[in-house]
């Protein structure tokens, strides 16, 4: 087996199983599905070209979310648009056995998630995107401080800033128990 083929055998063990995080992030990002898989398609591209540089002493993850962040940077403007939650985009919640939730539980959850989705959106870039890579992708400050190039001091801020606001915007909504 030659290096190249061991090298890219490497990277797919290290790169495939993060796919859904990346395009997770990405879809955040870009606010489309299909914008997000062309950002993980071309951060994939760009990894492997650069796989050589990395050092496997190092967090991988990080590496790539950083590679990721910085593709979208050079071919994004920003961060917009809303979007609207529909049952017909969660088929699973459909689910009427009756062990399933009840379509009364289904509309609290979505309205809840929608609300959650509302508010996040309504966060500057800067703090949704510190506040996603660490609760949702949980990813350690001191990564995601390489991911975003700014000191560890401000990945805390950023994200302490997030949950204070995030927790504003959800107050009236959801009531004190916040």
């Amino acid at each position: 087996m030659s290096s190249a083929t061991t090298r890219s055998a490497e990277f797919e063990q290290l790169a495939l199983p993060l796919l859904a995080s990346l395009y997770n992030h990405a879809h955040w990002l870009t606010r489309n599905p299909a914008e997000a898989e062309d950002l993980v398609q071309e951060t994939f591209t760009k990894a492997l070209r650069a796989f050589d540089s990395f050092q496997s002493d190092t967090n991988f993850k990080a590496w790539i979310f950083r590679i990721l962040r910085n593709t979208f940077l050079t071919t994004r403007a920003g961060i917009a648009a809303a979007r609207t939650v529909f049952l017909e985009d969660h088929p699973d919640t459909l689910d009427t056995t009756a062990s399933g939730p009840t379509p009364e539980e289904i509309l609290l959850r979505l309205d809840n998630d929608a609300t959650l989705h509302t508010a996040l959106e309504q966060l500057q870039p800067q703090l949704r995107e510190a506040l996603l890579l660490c609760d949702v992708e949980e990813i350690k400050y001191k990564d995601i401080a390489v991911i975003l190039d700014v000191p560890i001091g401000t990945v805390m801020s950023r994200i302490s800033r997030a949950r204070r606001t995030l927790r504003q915007l959800l107050q009236p909504q959801l009531g004190e128990s916040l």
